[in-house]
């Protein structure tokens, strides 16, 4: 099982490559990529629930995070999921509509999994897949999401969650395959590379003080300024240059990091503008304040291989607020807040949860 992320200090999160069975929901995994690893499968978000507020076309699986919260019994197993429209022409508008986050969890004793956690050995994901079936679910057979009773006309057995993906199997092998023995169904990936997302604790602010030190004398070697020179050429900055240099000093400490974590705390912005004051965050269905739990970092963005020439999804943060009492009324996945901070816009941005 994976390690869950601690509730309370700063987790800083990392790409890792991982045998694709321990991404499994078995394993309780945070990772980037691939098709969810559902953890409650009951009720899982319908089609309807995962399009693109500006195309709205089906969004893909972007990320998840295993994160339960020891306050609260029905939390032992907690999972939070971001999904993202790949179209970037919906990405090149500034808004934060192609992004949609759901959290899902469960107490200790639940009708998936085992009260033990199970040893890796004995995991068989066939074994699984079984469970998934007992539960009545159909995936969509590219993205992994929903598909109801969606499928293929023809042979009955192929799901899909929308006629948008059924239109890329159509093309991409199944009209060849179709109710043919022996001819491999070829399936199209439209899926980001599946990676391990692994945390570890940001480092001290001793071990901060004593880097950004280094950095300051490796500065002066390399440029040929003194310090007092240096401060003279900063007090010419703006308060914007100033903020950016600020963040990129924090996070040159750990510079591959894709992920920041801490429930409760604040995000790490990279801009002074276009940052959220708290009315801008809704409260939850509950009634209950949502509050801050993680952000991902722009350097997600290099594992996602989306940079075109052309245009290209793209951000500078996105922050994702969850509810404080992590409520349990209706659905099993429960829809969540995003803000989404560029490094540059005219107006603030917002994504409403659904």
């Amino acid at each position: 099982m994976a390690a869950p992320i601690s509730d309370g200090k700063i987790e800083l999160g990392f790409i890792e490559k991982s045998e694709i069975w321990r991404l499994t929901s078995p394993f309780f995994p945070s990772k980037v990529g691939g098709r969810p690893s559902w953890l409650s499968l009951t009720d899982l978000p319908n089609s309807s629930k995962l399009l693109c507020g500006n195309c709205g076309k089906p969004v893909i699986f972007l990320l998840q995070i295993y994160c339960p919260v020891d306050a609260f019994e029905g939390t032992f197993h907690r999972t939070l999921f971001l999904f993202i429209c790949k179209n970037s022409v919906c990405h090149s508008q500034n808004s934060n509509k192609p992004f949609i986050v759901f959290r899902s969890q469960l107490p200790r004793v639940n009708s998936v999994y085992n009260f033990e956690p199970i040893e890796e050995e004995n995991v068989k994901t066939s074994e699984f897949d079984t469970t998934i079936k007992k539960f009545g679910i159909n995936l969509c057979v590219l993205c992994g999401c929903n598909a109801g009773n969606k499928k293929c006309s023809k042979c009955h057995t192929t799901f899909y969650c929308s006629k948008e993906h059924q239109l890329i199997h159509w093309k991409g092998g199944h009209k060849t395959a179709c109710c043919k023995d022996g001819v491999q169904d070829e399936v199209p990936n439209i899926l980001f590379p599946e990676n391990e997302i692994v945390t570890e604790p940001e480092p001290s602010l001793d071990e901060q003080q004593r880097d950004e030190t280094e950095a300051v004398t490796k500065q002066e070697t390399d440029s040929g300024y003194s310090a007092e020179e240096l401060e003279k050429m900063a007090l010419k900055e703006t308060k914007e240059d100033k903020h950016f240099l600020s963040f990129k000093d924090r996070i040159g400490l750990e510079p591959e990091q894709v992920l920041r974590y801490q429930r409760g705390g604040d995000p790490l912005w990279v801009s002074h503008n276009h940052q959220p004051v708290p009315t801008d965050i809704p409260a939850c269905q509950c009634g209950s304040r949502r509050i801050f739990e993680f952000q991902v970092m722009p350097q997600m963005l290099i594992h996602l291989e989306v940079d075109k020439l052309d245009a290209s999804i793209d951000w500078g943060t996105l922050a994702v607020y969850t509810c404080e009492a992590n409520c349990n009324e209706g659905e099993a996945y429960h829809a969540e807040f995003l803000w989404k901070q560029d490094y540059e816009k005219s107006s603030d941005s917002k994504v409403q949860d659904s």
